[in-house]
């Protein structure tokens, strides 16, 4: 009470001088008494009342409707002031949050990090871009001992930090399994266990699992509820489907994946995407999957990693340089 008392004193004496000599000077001190009180938490019905004190001392015949004036300002800024603690608590729980997405984004980039295969007469292109700062989109790439390439692809139905790390779970659950060769339709039933076990209610997960044979030629795969992928025949310069179905990861338990396979001509490129890929927006229209193909056609003479930069960058001019969606997409070229 002695100290708001002082207060009240310094900042009568300050709107005593700066009425009589319309100093600047006194301003200053004004703003200096002003942050004073912040630092002594004072609220800012408290200094509009020092204000009143100050004003009925200095002007004892004061107007009534001006001190009614003043009993109205008090009351508003009562409210002001509890409804600017709670932004203030607000903001700084904000400010807490972001600072722990940060370090997760950090940690998932990390935890996730997958090396694209370097393997004579295959040219393989990847680029995964969150639209936020984490991504609920996952790539990931193995070799078995015969140097064959496990390509996964997959997107969490159910974003943020839990799945984030729920799909690091599933990476490492991947390089559990044997080196030797495993076909896709057995990684998918092994992980639909180990998803099942472990995913949170209302969090399920779409994969797409291909195994390229580096000496055959011929792509297996699998898929779980994933986005279709496309294969790119040279011959022809058409695009065909990659048709399969499957059900998502994490459903129920002891699902059966069926397989299939497909035979991979020289020149011929294999297109695995997720969905943020072939249903952006731009404006009110949705993106076809023709047009993104099409953009893939115009730089198929491009290395593989040339053309997925080139459909990212078109993409993204089409949103206005806004992701609305976790962009993932692999290209992989057969150059021989």
């Amino acid at each position: 009470m002695s100290s708001l008392k002082a207060d009240i004193g310094n900042y009568k004496k300050l709107l005593e001088e700066y009425m009589k000599t319309k100093d600047e000077a006194v301003l200053y001190q004004a703003e200096q008494f002003s942050k004073s009180s912040i630092q002594k938490n004072i609220s800012p019905d408290e200094i509009v009342n020092v204000h009143y004190q100050a004003i009925q001392e200095l002007i004892p015949n004061l107007d009534d409707e001006v001190k009614e004036s003043f009993n109205f300002l008090i009351e508003t800024m009562i409210s002001y002031g509890l409804a600017y603690q709670e932004y203030q608590v607000l903001r700084e729980k904000q400010i807490e949050l972001r600072t722990e997405i940060d370090v997760a984004a950090n940690m998932q980039n990390t935890l996730l990090s997958t090396t694209v295969p370097d393997v004579q007469n295959i040219d393989i292109g990847a680029k995964s871009i969150p639209a936020r700062q984490m991504n609920g989109d996952y790539f990931h790439f193995v070799q078995d001992d015969e140097g064959n390439i496990g390509t996964a692809i997959a997107d969490v139905i159910g974003k943020g930090i839990p799945a984030a790390f729920f799909m690091s779970m599933i990476k490492y659950a991947m390089e559990s399994f044997p080196e030797d060769r495993m076909y896709p339709k057995v990684i998918l039933e092994l992980l639909n266990r180990v998803v099942e076990r472990n995913v949170e209610t209302g969090m399920f997960v779409t994969m797409f699992y291909g195994l390229y044979d580096i000496h055959r030629h011929e792509f297996y795969y699998a898929t779980a509820g994933h986005e279709p992928g496309f294969i790119y025949r040279a011959e022809e310069d058409q695009f065909e489907e990659i048709d399969a179905k499957g059900l998502l990861l994490g459903v129920k338990k002891n699902v059966k994946y069926n397989q299939y396979v497909n035979e991979i001509n020289n020149g011929d490129m294999i297109v695995l995407l997720t969905d943020g890929v072939t249903e952006c927006r731009s404006g009110d229209r949705f993106i076809e999957s023709d047009e993104v193909l099409d953009v893939i056609r115009k730089y198929k003479d491009l290395s593989s990693q040339e053309i997925v930069e080139n459909v990212y960058k078109y993409l993204e001019r089409l949103q206005d340089f806004t992701l609305r969606d976790d962009f993932t997409l692999i290209v992989i070229k057969r150059n021989s």
